[in-house]
């Protein structure tokens, strides 16, 4: 219930949190609890990992706290697109833990990096990511949440970083459970420009052309330390990064995604004169949007 309360503060719109802790593998019997302590490790019920009265009382306090469109972000340790087996078997089950905790929770999504290929190939990472994910539909056959598969900077052999490969991802799921979050700081560093007019309208046009552009959903709205192409995944305060405020501005005023949510993904605590960033980075994007 701290994200809700930490969200009401801040007088935010919408929230997004974490389910489990993000730098480990989850179980049924480590998912971040609301008010009671996680369930035995020795219980494996798919249903049993989180009461229904805590699941009641998370729904309620976000209509009470007016907060719109929740959603969650896996964790980071997720990868659908290794051929290693027994790496892909274990990113599915934790992908299949934390969707389930997330529809259980009537969240709008669960956010998930699409993957890395690592030692094999661009296509095979892909065809993995495919795999895993029509197999976690299956297992999850969710209510409420959606997949939403994230654009990435492209670091590495990291996959979803251009149009053509989440173009390619959704089609091939083929599943109305899955759409996807649009993040700035890796559109950008993965080589879309989108300060200009024109260089927003070839963003907009190569989504569109993909059938990624109606499938947004989310949007992570990051500045980024790494200017355009650098393939580098580093979030910066909004306005102080390479996007800069000329490029938000376009960004928050384009009729396909003025309307969406948008989800802050900064570094956390104060500046030199001692002002809460999540506070300034949401003033700032307010004044931007007018």
């Amino acid at each position: 219930m701290q994200g809700i309360a930490r969200a009401e503060e801040l007088g935010c719109q919408c929230i997004q949190i974490f389910v489990s802790t993000p730098r480990a593998w989850p179980s049924y019997a480590k998912l971040i609890p609301l008010n009671k302590p996680a369930k035995p490790a020795e219980s494996k019920n798919c249903e049993d990992n989180l009461p229904d009265e805590d699941c009641s009382l998370f729904v309620q306090k976000l209509k009470e706290a007016k907060l719109e469109a929740p959603i969650a972000h896996s964790t980071y340790l997720i990868n659908l697109g290794s051929s290693d087996a027994a790496q892909w078997q274990k990113s599915l089950d934790a992908l299949v833990v934390e969707w389930r905790r997330s529809d259980q929770l009537q969240l709008n999504g669960l956010v998930m990096h699409p993957g890395s290929f690592t030692n094999a190939t661009p296509e095979a990472g892909l065809e993995n990511i495919v795999r895993g994910v029509k197999a976690a539909v299956k297992l999850v056959k969710p209510k409420f949440a959606k997949l939403l598969l994230e654009n990435t900077a492209g670091q590495g052999s990291c996959l979803g970083w251009n149009a053509e490969q989440l173009g390619y991802l959704l089609k091939e799921i083929g599943s109305s459970h899955v759409a996807v979050c649009w993040d700035t700081c890796h559109a950008l560093a993965s080589g879309y420009d989108f300060r200009t007019k024109s260089g927003l309208k070839s963003m907009l046009d190569e989504l569109d052309q993909h059938g990624v552009l109606e499938k947004i959903e989310a949007i992570h709205i990051n500045d980024s330390v790494k200017d355009c192409g650098s393939r580098v995944d580093r979030h910066e305060h909004i306005g102080l990064g390479c996007i800069g405020e000329e490029g938000f501005k376009l960004f928050l005023k384009s009729k396909p995604f003025k309307g969406l949510p948008m989800y802050l993904e900064t570094e956390k605590g104060v500046d030199d004169e001692g002002v809460d960033w999540d506070l300034k980075n949401l003033q700032t994007l307010r004044s931007y949007a007018e």
